[in-house]
């Protein structure tokens, strides 16, 4: 499967808008497109999956590992990969989007914002090139798509400033109907505010999809080839709502391939089921705290956690596993009562950052003495009981207290960090419940 990258000059330049109307326009050019996301990210996946019609693959070298990556790559479907990036190209030490695209050997197309510029466009688009020369990194930034640009004098003074061996690849118009509503930890999900087709299709016209097609590559093959997943006699319980929605795809890939999985909704108030462990996603259990502390489903999952069931959440799912939840505010919700922890939702986010934890003991996710790679983002904060256990001391990140992160208690695991399958702690995750 060949690909390119979707690096922006900036957070805010209008990657997803891009990354959409790119994934409609390839899409009525006749492709099969897999969208990806170099990043953690959660909310922009849903877009594209929104658009493409199948569940976008994450990229990120922090979290996967250069090998983990190009294996990920290749679990993705279709015949082109459009990878959307991360902040601006260079940006972020953990796994920026150059490092994910220099990884997979991808050339990359520069999302510029051309709403006041022509010429400043191509002097932008050239710094990007020669920039990775000065960085020791080896980016092939192969042309533009000019992001709030017009038509007529304004898209063809682009044109004639881009160097002869950079291409425009096309330009995505004004359009009110192109805003996706945000909120806190970024936009609001696909599902709830997915793009109009009209406004994507009248964008489409706008690119040239032949020429992003012709421009894809295909990356190196992973050095550990993908392999068949050794099954676990378990059945997995895995929350799947609007408050339990950020989830990878490789994640629950990860789990069908090695255990039975079967979904529920805590929102709903479905009871839990016969399982041998349950998987809490993160996602917005703060906007649904009224209806998860009234439908029963936590209760439920306080009890059966009480009595061995082991019970692996991660950021809102920790939440939900906690004693309370108290909004921004001010209201106040019961939840499962598995953790020994009080959360607070907050105005600001109170860490964002690759993440690298240490295991003081055995747990859920990872023996005594290894560490796993995650990312953390999050509005909340846990005020802890005296008495409360930590599994893993903070390499990098902020955890739970500053120094700490995953509170345990009876066989079950909260943490604020999300991991990826390529961490292996999923597995370590099922060859429990399998025991």
């Amino acid at each position: 499967m060949k690909g390119f990258v979707l690096g922006g000059v900036s957070s805010g330049v209008g990657k997803t808008v891009a990354t959409l109307s790119i994934v409609q326009a390839l899409a009525d050019a006749g492709h099969e497109v897999q969208p990806a996301k170099a990043g953690p990210d959660f909310i922009d996946p849903s877009h594209h999956e929104a658009i493409a019609g199948r569940p976008s693959r994450t990229l990120d070298l922090w979290l996967c590992g250069a090998d983990g990556l190009r294996r990920n790559y290749r679990r993705g479907e279709g015949d082109i990969c459009v990878v959307e990036g991360v902040m601006g190209l260079y940006d972020g030490d953990g796994s920026s989007t150059a490092m994910v695209a220099e990884a997979l050997d991808l050339p990359v197309v520069l999302v510029v914002d051309a709403n006041a510029g022509m010429e400043s466009v191509a002097a932008t688009a050239l710094g990007f090139r020669e920039y990775a020369d000065t960085i020791g990194r080896e980016i092939d930034v192969a042309g533009v798509v000019a992001q709030r640009a017009h038509g007529g004098r304004h898209e063809q003074g682009i044109r004639d400033a881009l160097p002869d061996d950079m291409e425009f690849f096309g330009r995505i118009p004004p359009n009110d109907d192109l805003e996706i509503p945000d909120r806190h930890l970024g936009l609001e999900m696909g599902a709830e505010a997915a793009l109009p087709t009209a406004a994507l299709r009248e964008a489409a016209e706008s690119l040239a999809a032949d020429r992003l097609a012709a421009v894809a590559s295909e990356p190196p093959a992973p050095e550990t080839p993908i392999e068949a997943a050794e099954s676990v006699d378990a059945t997995i319980a895995v929350a799947s709502d609007a408050a339990f929605c950020f989830r990878y795809p490789a994640t629950i890939e990860r789990i069908r391939d090695r255990a039975e999985l079967v979904t529920f909704s805590p929102v709903a108030g479905d009871s839990v089921p016969d399982c041998d462990g349950v998987y809490l996603p993160g996602g917005y259990p703060e906007l649904h705290a009224d209806a998860l502390e009234s439908a029963g489903t936590l209760d439920e999952l306080g009890d059966r956690a009480s009595d061995g069931l082991p019970v692996l959440g991660e950021c809102g799912g920790l939440m939900a596993m906690s004693q309370s939840l108290t909004t921004a505010a001010g209201d106040r919700s019961e939840m499962a009562g598995i953790l020994p922890a009080d959360v607070t939702m907050h105005d600001r986010y109170q860490a964002l950052d690759h993440v690298e934890l240490a295991a003081t003991e055995g747990t859920l996710t990872a023996a005594a003495g290894a560490t796993i790679r995650g990312h953390e983002f999050h509005y909340s904060s846990a005020d802890v009981d005296g008495d409360a256990r930590f599994a893993f001391e903070t390499v990098r990140g902020d955890g739970i207290d500053g120094e700490h992160d995953g509170l345990t208690e009876y066989e079950s695991l909260g943490t604020y960090v999300h991991v990826h399958a390529e961490s292996g702690a999923f597995d370590r995750f099922l060859e429990r419940c399998g025991r």
